[in-house]
């Protein structure tokens, strides 16, 4: 399970803003998954006849409405009042998490979409209420995945953990909505600007030499990818350096989304010549892109500029003789 916070500036009433590691969310298609749930309290779809649901999957055809049930579960010995919305979803810039918009942020699918029957509930201590969903689709709604959540925000804030009074805390739980809208799909992913930044010894042969590569990883089409990331490096005459498949990377790329990740490469060579390259997979489509590295320690690459300095230096004098002479 993710966990989301909330965190209130209270300046000219309550702003709040929606970071990175905020709400509780399940987790979407893990097995045995259960309900988005913070200890306090939980959210998720109304169990049907058939079967108990950790998060909303749903599909539908361009102007359909749907509808559907949440329950929102108090577990705590005091009442608890909720606002509720609905949010669209993003990748976090910082690690590519599953993150939702804020309520006073602009909602384009299902944010804009997804009402409920109260934006406002009072829960009892102990007690859970369920509400009706609807979900109204317009005609005009790009096929492919639209995911989202539906929000439970408690109204009370916490003090900062800091002991600060311009701070508050405001927790939330979110159910995921995955809501697929029928009509053509098109997976496609790219990499993009592949860099490498080394860090080098003075001396070579001394102390330790790492480098960093960075990359962008984009999801260019309509559906969530579960992408597979794998790196290469090559050295001179096409030494194989380093290949490895990649760990820190979104397990759900959403649908026009990017994110900026990076790599280290420990004992990174101190004096080579060759490629990095980034390869990136996820259903139908396979991605590369590569870029150059010279690794020069500080001390040789200070050298060499002497010398080329000096050689154009010669060659600028030889040329100024010749024409002196002509």
């Amino acid at each position: 399970m993710r966990k989301l916070s909330v965190r209130t500036l209270p300046a000219r009433g309550l702003s709040v803003l929606l970071l990175a590691a905020a709400i509780a969310l399940a987790p979407a298609g893990a097995p045995g998954a259960h309900a988005a749930d913070n200890g306090s309290w939980s959210v998720y779809p109304a169990a049907s006849p058939t079967a108990v649901r950790p998060y909303f999957h749903l599909s539908a055809d361009p102007g359909a409405t749907l509808t559907d049930r949440v329950t929102v579960a108090n577990r705590t010995d005091r009442p608890l009042t909720f606002r509720l919305y609905a949010a669209d979803a993003y990748n976090t810039a910082r690690d590519g998490g599953f993150a939702v918009r804020a309520q006073n942020e602009k909602q384009r699918s299902i944010g804009a979409w997804a009402k409920t029957g109260r934006d406002r509930v009072t829960v009892k201590a102990r007690g859970s209420v369920t509400l009706p969903v609807t979900i109204t689709v317009p005609e005009d709604a790009e096929p492919g995945d639209h995911p989202g959540a539906l929000v439970a925000l408690d109204e009370n804030v916490d003090p900062a953990g800091d002991g600060s009074v311009a701070v508050g805390i405001r927790r939330a739980v979110g159910a995921r909505i995955h809501l697929r809208v029928n009509g053509p799909t098109m997976p496609a992913l790219s990499v993009d600007d592949v860099r490498i930044d080394h860090s080098r010894p003075l001396v070579p042969g001394t102390g330790k030499s790492r480098a960093v590569i960075s990359y962008t990883l984009r999801n260019r089409g309509n559906v969530t990818l579960n992408p597979r990331v794998a790196l290469k490096a090559e050295g001179l005459f096409g030494r194989t350096l380093l290949a490895r498949d990649l760990k820190r990377i979104p397990s759900e790329l959403l649908p026009r989304q990017q994110v900026r990740l990076t790599e280290t490469w420990a004992g990174a060579p101190q004096l080579e010549w060759g490629e990095v390259r980034i390869t990136a997979t996820a259903r139908d489509t396979r991605e590369s892109a590569t870029t150059s590295y010279i690794a020069l320690p500080w001390l040789v690459a200070a050298a060499l500029g002497v010398i080329v300095a000096a050689g154009t230096g010669l060659w600028i004098r030889a040329r100024r003789s010749r024409a002196r002479t002509s």
